[in-house]
């Protein structure tokens, strides 16, 4: 007679806000002048939780970071393959591991871009937002996100109506916070004055952003700052071009090799300032992915990095970047030295879509 088979039951760590010997712990940071904390590394789950992964992997990947202090998991409508399949797997591992922790995690989603044919699958439009958060809800098996964000900009729907429908969806109870990505500067302040008008002000603003792609450096993250908002920072390794995956050629299985990114971004002129800024971490103590991370805190308008993670080995990598998040006005230098914008920000077109259409009107 075979022995019964027993659940694995999760019980998160006793350390996972206090750190142990060999990882250090989290560090919180308040979100612009709200009295939400965000852990300074956040997990998304754009890549590697959709239905060409195993769950099992996924589920260990999740509970590491939590049990690391990771208390913030972003996703959004379309993330997969195939759209969506992401937050349905993570649907199942809330249900299975995380329930008894609702109240300790942060649960983010969004819409905007493209999720499904049709004249309510893109964009802007009260319809889309409302609809399609009552369909990420459905799939996580939520009664509401922490923090709800609109994907883009869209240059067809007036920001009165897509502010207000972010107001209406934290009114209703769908979401505690609501936000914005990928705003261009003047966009942010016109959506934040409409919003605090409306009395739900933004929370929190999600540009890409690395030390191959600066743009925000010029305004955006002062507007943040005026604005009261926080800032959260995804891409922060550049798509993995910042870590130590491609110091010796393109790998198979690795987003290039996948083609699952533009092969031009690895120029022979950015591969060698792949090399020299790998070379400064190294004098640093740190991974190249660590210091990446740490050179993106190192602003204090941002409030947190925003990584992705294949396997367990290199989740814990990125997070012990929090070891050292402290550079020298030397070290700060040299890294100017290869830290410029390198054509890598595919979400700019996005970006200055609504510039572009008011100029075309």
């Amino acid at each position: 007679m075979n022995a019964p088979v027993h659940p694995d039951i999760y019980r998160a760590a006793d350390t996972r806000y206090t750190g142990t010997e060999e990882h250090p712990a989290m560090l919180y940071r308040r979100s612009g002048v709200s009295g939400l904390k965000l852990p300074a590394v956040t997990l998304g789950l754009w890549h590697n939780f959709g239905a060409d992964r195993p769950l099992e992997n996924q589920r260990a990947i999740l509970r590491r970071a939590f049990d690391r202090g990771v208390t913030h998991f972003d996703l959004a409508n379309n993330y997969g393959p195939m759209p969506g399949a992401a937050e349905e797997n993570f649907g199942r591992i809330m249900a299975s591991d995380f329930r008894p922790y609702r109240d300790e995690l942060l649960i983010s989603s969004k819409a905007g871009w493209y999720m499904q044919d049709g004249p309510y699958g893109f964009g802007g439009s009260r319809k889309y937002l409302v609809a399609s958060l009552d369909a990420s809800l459905k799939r996580m098996g939520l009664d509401y996100v922490d923090i709800f964000y609109h994907h883009r900009p869209d240059p067809e729907t007036p920001l009165e109506e897509t502010v207000g429908a972010l107001d209406h969806i934290v009114r209703s109870g769908r979401a505690l916070y609501v936000g914005i990505s990928s705003y261009s500067p003047e966009l942010t302040r016109q959506a934040q004055a409409i919003a605090k008008d409306l009395g739900t002000p933004l929370l929190i603003h999600q540009p890409s952003y690395s030390m191959f792609n600066r743009w925000i450096e010029e305004d955006l993250l002062d507007t943040c700052a005026a604005g009261g908002m926080g800032v959260i920072a995804f891409s922060a390794l550049a798509q993995g071009l910042l870590t130590d995956r491609y110091l010796n050629g393109i790998p198979e299985g690795s987003r290039l090799g996948s083609h699952k990114m533009n092969t031009g971004f690895l120029t022979d002129e950015t591969l060698l300032a792949i090399r020299a800024l790998n070379d400064i971490a190294a004098g640093r103590g740190q991974s190249l992915a660590q210091m990446a991370i740490a050179w993106v805190l190192r602003r204090p308008e941002v409030t947190s990095a925003l990584i992705g993670a294949s396997s367990v080995e290199q989740l814990d990598e990125s997070l012990d970047a929090v070891r050292n998040l402290s550079f020298t006005d030397a070290e700060l230098a040299e890294i100017d030295c290869y830290a410029t914008d390198r054509g890598i920000n595919q979400w700019g077109r996005a970006t200055a879509s609504t510039e572009q259409a008011e100029s075309a009107g």
